[in-house]
This record gives structure tokens, C-alpha cells and sequence, in this order.
């Protein structure tokens, strides 16, 4: 059984050293000079206003690590990543499955554990048909991003144990709950050797129900590197129930098709040494 390599040697982001150093020197500060308690109390509060902004930017690198493209090598190659959020989903993902067969694409599915659990058939048959699945937690928890470094790293953990129990494969790219994470979460991927993965751009075809609209947002500027976010699971349903990424994801592959370009999993897009890619 395949397993994640650790690397227990964290190191900060500048941001975040930064972010330390400043909280060191206000306690230090404190400690001098007592009356100076309301300026630092004040930058303090500053600081972790500035750190929950960035917690709703999914693609910032700031608190920690983030792919958003693929490394320079899958570029070249003309190669893509086509990645799915939120399922194993009875009625949906196996029609995926089937779409991205008829071109011979791959994807990676980003999995909630207790979804795989319910439907462990359909995760192996995802690994089965050569596609690769991924961590998203163990709940999806809407909260994630605002879970202390336990409670985070048991989720993560959990899921991480159910994923590699069905595929016999330890997931080795995660993506947290709406791509929003707080800076614990770096340190507590890179001690179970865990990249955390973005995205370049998706279509939010959670909310929107129109393919078109999810189309141009995905298409409009596709090239070689990109990473596409979509959902096999709560996929927005059109005026006929069918979930918008049943009728967005065809024409997404004869667009790909057009380019030139070809969808990859994450594990071949990252085959070639591409360990420093961010």
C-alpha cells in the first residue's frame, strides 16, 4: 500500500514568520514598558484581520503552500488538470467517469471521506478506471477553515485513512473545504507529506445553473497548466434537474480537444521532479 512521504521539517511562510516575529516583539514590547498594552493589543488584532481576509482568498500562498498551476514540465507537454470537488456521487459520478472515457481524459477527484465511505464502489471504480482520488476532508465541514490544529488534523487524518483503505493508494494532494484553510493547516499537510492544491480557475457551477456561464469561466482562457475546478458532487441542477456539470463538461473536453491540450492526473502532472512547484 502506497503511502504519503512526511516531511516534519515546517517552515513558515515569510507572511507568516513575519506575522510571528511581530506577535514576539509585542509580547516583548509588553514586558518593557506595561502602558504600551493597547497599541500591541491593537496591531495584534490588526495582524489577524488581515489573516482571516486571506483565509476567503482560496489561491493565496501566503499561509502556506498552494499549487495553483501545474510545474513548468506539464506545460511544455500541454497538459491540464480536470479536478472534481465534493463527491462520490450515485448519480452523477459515474456519468463523469463515462464522459471523460469517450477522450480518454483523466482527472482527480478530490473526495469527501464520508461520502467514499458511503459509496465505497464508486471510489474504486474511479481508481479503477485510472483516475485518481484525492483528500477533501472527512466531512466537508463548512467550518474547516476556523478548526484548531487538532481537530484539523483528526479530520484530515480520518479521511486520509478511509481514502487509502478503498484504493489501496494514500491520497497525496489535498484540497480543503471551499479551498478556504487558516495557517495551521500548512504544517499539519507538510508532517504528512500533503500538498495543498487550488486551482487556476473555476466555473462555480455550484451556484450557477447556466453550462454557457460555467463554459466561459472555464474556457475562455484555457491553456497548458491549467487547473480546472468542477464538482461531481452538488453540481447546480438546470430547469431539467441535470446537473449543470452533465452539460458543461462535454463541451469542456471538445474545447481542451481543440487546444490541443490533454487532462492529466495530478501524480502525472507532478511525474517528473516537479517538487518545487508551488
Amino acid at each position: 500500500m502506497a503511502t504519503a512521504t512526511a516531511r516534519p521539517n515546517w517552515r513558515p511562510t515569510p507572511f507568516i514568520g513575519l506575522c510571528m516575529a511581530l506577535h514576539v516583539a509585542g509580547v516583548a514590547a509588553v514586558a518593557v514598558e506595561p502602558s504600551s498594552w493597547l497599541w500591541t493589543l491593537t496591531g495584534f488584532a490588526g495582524i489577524h484581520a488581515v489573516i482571516a481576509g486571506l483565509v476567503l482568498l482560496p489561491r493565496n500562498k501566503l499561509l502556506g503552500a498552494n499549487i495553483t498551476r501545474l510545474p513548468l514540465a506539464a506545460v511544455r507537454r500541454g497538459e491540464i488538470a480536470l479536478t472534481f470537488d465534493d463527491g462520490p456521487d450515485p448519480a452523477v459520478t459515474p456519468r463523469v467517469l463515462d464522459l471523460l472515457d469517450t477522450v480518454g481524459a483523466r482527472a482527480t477527484f478530490f473526495c469527501v471521506a464520508e461520502k467514499a465511505r458511503r459509496y465505497p464502489d464508486l471510489v474504486r471504480e474511479i481508481h479503477r478506471r485510472n483516475h485518481q482520488v484525492e483528500n477533501h476532508s472527512d466531512a466537508h465541514s463548512l467550518g474547516f477553515a476556523f478548526f484548531g490544529y487538532w481537530r484539523m488534523a483528526r479530520d484530515i487524518d480520518a479521511a486520509q485513512a478511509s481514502l487509502t483503505r478503498l484504493t489501496g493508494h494514500a491520497p497525496r494532494f489535498f484540497r480543503a473545504p471551499a479551498g478556504m484553510r487558516n495557517p495551521l493547516l500548512d504544517p499539519i499537510l507538510q508532517m504528512r507529506g500533503l500538498r495543498h492544491v487550488a486551482w487556476t480557475r473555476r466555473g462555480f457551477d455550484t451556484a450557477e445553473a447556466d453550462p454557457e456561464a460555467v463554459l466561459s469561466r472555464l474556457a475562455a482562457s484555457l491553456d497548458s497548466g491549467n487547473i480546472l475546478l468542477l464538482h461531481d458532487g452538488g453540481s447546480a441542477p438546470m430547469d431539467d434537474e441535470t446537473p449543470v456539470v452533465l452539460a458543461v463538461l462535454p463541451a469542456l473536453l471538445a474545447r481542451t480537444k481543440e487546444r490541443g491540450l490533454r487532462s492529466v492526473t495530478l501524480d502525472g502532472a507532478f511525474a517528473e521532479g516537479d517538487s518545487h512547484q508551488k
